[in-house]
């Protein structure tokens, strides 16, 4: 409808880089990780042996993190090898998520004709096309995140306890030394072991997906109606959900983690 709202589930192309499609997500990918690392070498090289307001609560946070993580694997040389990957997918979830208010992220655009061809096939005609967009809100970047995820899950469970030994986990034929009807049963319960192994890709990746995006969507249906004192209290929620799910995201990675690398008594 013109004039209205413009609801996209898919990212929008803006360009092409050696005939590969650029998207306002993966633009927004790039300005992230730009961002964490700009900050991070910035930190590194202002940091002192007797610490300032900011490095002594940036050590503060890192430390008391760094803390649960070695509490919840039960072991500080653990923490040391999954901490970085747990910090690193929280900062870069909640950091993208908080880019989102920033303003000219979907504000900022181009014509969807001058977006060149890729733009028109994707059915916007001459419409509008953000120049950035919420990385989070494009089920690509909460896929590979979840994949990724999945990935070290799964290789940690294997490389910690040993391939055999984890892969009983979902063909426990152990169990038929017990019997036929426990062995039966071990295996029904080993086939769901790895049915619940493979959802987590699903989940991981639409739990994420669909909160940012509908948070966006609820923000700009605000915006539209009512434009100026509304959307602020939905922003400041959104915040809080945007938090909540970088931690929940990275808080599910550490626990599965830890199932994985635990042995189970056979």
């Amino acid at each position: 409808m013109e004039g209205g709202i413009h609801v996209a589930i898919a990212p929008e192309i803006v360009g092409h880089w050696f005939g590969l499609p650029i998207t306002n997500t993966l633009l927004m990918s790039w300005i992230v990780v730009f961002l964490l690392a700009a900050i991070a070498i910035t930190v590194g090289r202002k940091a002192t042996l007797v610490p300032g307001k900011m490095q002594l609560l940036l050590e503060l946070g890192v430390s008391n993190v760094f803390d649960f993580v070695a509490d919840t694997l039960e072991s500080r040389d653990h923490a040391k090898r999954y901490f970085p990957l747990i910090m690193t997918m929280f900062l870069f979830i909640f950091t993208a998520n908080l880019l989102e208010f920033v303003p000219g992220v979907g504000s900022i655009g181009i014509l969807a004709n001058q977006a060149h061809e890729a733009a028109e096939a994707a059915g916007h005609g001459a419409g509008y096309v953000p120049l950035l967009r919420s990385m989070n809100t494009d089920l690509n970047m909460t896929l590979a995140l979840a994949i990724i995820s999945f990935l070290v899950i799964e290789i940690s469970g294997i490389v910690m306890i040993g391939f055999f030994k984890y892969m009983s986990r979902f063909l426990p034929f152990h169990a038929f030394h017990n019997g036929i009807g426990n062995g039966i049963i071990a295996m029904f319960v080993g086939l769901i072991e790895f049915v619940s192994e493979l959802i987590r890709l699903i989940s991981f990746s639409f739990r994420l997906f669909g909160n940012i995006f509908a948070g966006e969507v609820l923000i700009a249906v605000m915006a539209f109606f009512v434009p100026f004192a509304l959307p602020v209290p939905f922003m400041a929620f959104e915040v809080f959900v945007g938090f909540m799910q970088a931690a929940i995201f990275s808080l599910l990675t550490l626990f599965f983690i830890k199932l994985a690398i635990t042995e189970t008594a056979h």
